[in-house]
C-alpha cells in the first residue's frame, strides 16, 4: 500500500463524511441554492479552523500532512463520535497489510464458552469478521452456516448476500446499515489485507445495498441492542445483541444473543428449528 493510497482513503472518508453532515448538525443555516444536503468545504474549514486551501487539499488526497491536533479538530468539526475519530487518525498513516495473530484453529477456551452460553445463538468471529466457532442455537437460528464456504462464511456475506437473512432479521435494513457501520470500524487494521480486500470486492459485486452504502463511509463502534428474527418455525425470537473480546485472543470478538429477561426465544428456538 502506497503513501497516495491512504492519502485518498483519508480523502474519501472526509469527503464521504461533509456530504453526510446536514448544517443544521453544526449549527449552520440550511441556505438556499446547496447542491447537496451535506456541508460545503468552507464550511469545515471554518469549523475546523483551518484554511480552506489547506482543507480542500487534504480532501483531494494532495501531499500534505496533518497532525493529530488539526485532524481532531476536523473530526469534530465533523461531528465524529469516537469511533469515528480512531478512524479517521487510523487513516491519516500509510497503511500496511494488517498483520493480525489470529490462531489456527478455536480456542478451546471459547468453545466451552459458547457452549456455556447456550440455549443463547453465540459465535466467534475473526478479524474480518469471519465465522471462527458457533454454538448449536446459533446453528439453529442461521442453519445455513455449516454449508458456507470461505470467503462466504463470514458475517457481512451473510447479512448482504444472503436472502434468507433479508427475511429473517426484522427491519433488516436498520441493522444491516449499523453492522455495515461496525464492520468499518472493526476493521481499520486489516483494511488492506488482501483477503479484507477479496471480500470487499465481493460483496459490492454480489449484493447492490453493499455497494451503494460502503462508499458512504460510516464508521460506529459497537451498541448493545435488541435484534428481532422471524424464524420460520420458532416464530418471532427477540434477543440481545452483545459483544466481548477475549483478552487473551484479541484479534477475535464472541457475540452473544442473550435472553431477553421475561421472554422465551431461546426456549422456543431450542424446540422449535428445522435443519437445510
Amino acid at each position: 500500500m502506497t503513501t497516495t493510497d491512504h492519502r485518498q482513503e483519508l480523502a474519501e472518508f472526509l469527503r464521504g463524511r461533509r456530504e453526510a453532515t446536514r448544517p443544521d448538525q453544526v449549527g449552520l443555516p440550511a441556505g438556499r441554492g446547496r447542491r447537496t444536503p451535506g456541508l460545503r468545504r468552507e464550511e469545515v474549514a471554518m469549523l475546523a479552523g483551518v484554511s480552506l486551501t489547506w482543507y480542500t487539499w487534504l480532501e483531494q488526497g494532495r501531499r500534505i500532512n496533518a497532525s493529530r491536533d488539526v485532524l481532531v479538530a476536523i473530526g469534530r468539526a465533523l461531528r465524529l463520535d469516537d469511533a469515528g475519530l480512531e478512524h479517521l487518525l487510523s487513516l491519516a498513516e500509510p497503511g500496511t497489510a494488517g498483520v493480525v495473530d489470529v490462531p489456527a484453529t478455536p480456542p478451546a477456551a471459547l468453545e466451552l464458552l459458547l457452549e456455556a452460553l447456550m440455549p443463547s445463538p453465540a459465535y466467534v468471529l475473526g478479524p474480518r469478521w469471519e465465522f471462527f466457532a458457533w454454538n448449536n442455537a446459533q446453528e439453529r437460528l442461521y442453519p445455513r452456516l455449516p454449508s458456507l464456504q470461505p470467503p462466504r462464511r463470514n458475517l457481512l456475506w451473510v447479512l448482504f448476500a444472503d436472502p434468507f437473512t433479508r427475511e429473517l432479521i426484522v427491519d433488516w435494513d436498520i441493522h444491516a446499515r449499523q453492522a455495515l457501520a461496525e464492520f468499518r470500524s472493526a476493521t481499520t487494521a486489516v483494511r488492506h489485507d488482501p483477503a479484507m480486500i477479496e471480500l470487499v470486492e465481493m460483496l459490492r459485486q454480489e449484493s447492490e445495498d453493499f455497494d451503494r452504502w460502503w462508499p458512504e463511509h460510516d464508521v460506529s463502534g459497537f451498541e448493545t441492542r435488541l435484534r428481532r428474527f422471524n424464524h420460520p418455525t420458532a416464530g418471532v425470537l427477540t434477543f440481545q445483541y452483545q459483544q466481548l473480546t477475549p483478552a487473551e485472543w484479541p484479534s477475535l470478538r464472541v457475540v452473544a444473543q442473550l435472553s431477553v429477561p421475561g421472554d422465551d426465544s431461546a426456549e422456543r428456538l431450542a424446540v422449535r428449528h428445522y435443519l437445510v
